[in-house]
């Protein structure tokens, strides 16, 4: 779904019967749409109008060899469990690039060996800023690499600046950096799933008290956490994304009044261009 900013006017809407489990969506540099379909392993670029360009497999393989062109897989619930859950693309220059869950990196589709090491944790995000590249890890670190060299230069425990050490942050998700310091990020309440290797991580070192879904700024440099907005109390239990949402003409909004507004307007659906995940789980 593509909306117009700042009204959120939905101007136009795509479906191809390759969509299951989509987790990301990104307009390129000529103007078509790069998705992640996380259910089947792929990525896919996509005019506005429908027509499939070029489909990858995220691990080199045949895109079709594990599923048929000829099944819908909007009217399958789940392709579960994902050999690597790619679940965000970008562009670095000219060059498409993808984040793989499984495999705890970022790999280039359209140069073969370019690849960004992150293997913290499960990773999710790879924000665009300045000379860098922005990811989240599941566990609440974000990894910083360089976009001229492609190696992770800083890796920042999000977890050392809570009041709440032993507390689970939540499921670290999505980010927005205002400056080289400054950074939103996004956490989701943990919850119960059947695919319990994807809550491992919380048995290092961490209680089982977990906080509320909400979204933090901090600032890098100093280690801290400046402030935090929970989200639950506006009916938005998951985060996927945050986005920067142009202010309201006529309305005064401070900076985290903005924030929030983005993290509200994201979980409607709000943006740019935002996938239709469905029934989306966390990971």
């Amino acid at each position: 779904m593509i909306y117009e900013l700042p009204a959120f006017r939905l101007v136009n809407y795509i479906s191809l019967p390759c969509f299951n489990d989509l987790h990301h969506v990104c307009a390129s540099n000529e103007g078509t749409l790069l998705a992640a379909v996380t259910g089947l392993d792929m990525v896919v670029e996509a005019t506005t109008e429908g027509q499939v360009l070029r489909e990858w497999n995220v691990l080199g393989e045949d895109p079709w060899d594990r599923f048929s062109r000829d099944i819908d897989y909007r009217r399958v619930p789940t392709t579960k469990p994902h050999r690597s859950h790619p679940n965000h693309v970008f562009q670095l220059r000219n060059d498409i690039w993808v984040t793989r869950f499984r495999q705890r990196d970022a790999i280039c589709l359209t140069a073969s060996g370019q690849r960004i090491e992150i293997g913290v944790q499960w990773p999710h995000d790879g924000y665009l800023f300045g000379h860098y590249i922005y990811f989240t890890t599941v566990d609440g670190h974000v990894v910083i690499a360089n976009q001229q060299t492609l190696q992770v230069e800083k890796i920042i425990d999000l977890n050392e600046m809570s009041s709440s050490p032993q507390q689970v942050l939540g499921w670290c998700r999505g980010l927005l950096p205002l400056d080289e310091h400054r950074i939103w990020v996004g956490f989701t309440r943990v919850r119960p799933t059947k695919f319990r290797e994807n809550l491992e991580w919380i048995k290092n070192g961490y209680s089982y008290r977990h906080k509320p879904t909400h979204i933090a700024l901090y600032d890098l440099e100093r280690r801290s956490c400046l402030e935090e907005i929970p989200l639950e109390p506006h009916g938005i239990g998951i985060v996927f994304s945050l986005f920067n949402a142009p202010p309201v003409v006529g309305t005064e909004q401070c900076e985290s009044a903005t924030m929030e507004h983005s993290a509200i307007e994201n979980q409607l659906r709000g943006g740019t261009a935002q996938a239709d995940s469905g029934a989306h789980k966390l990971a």
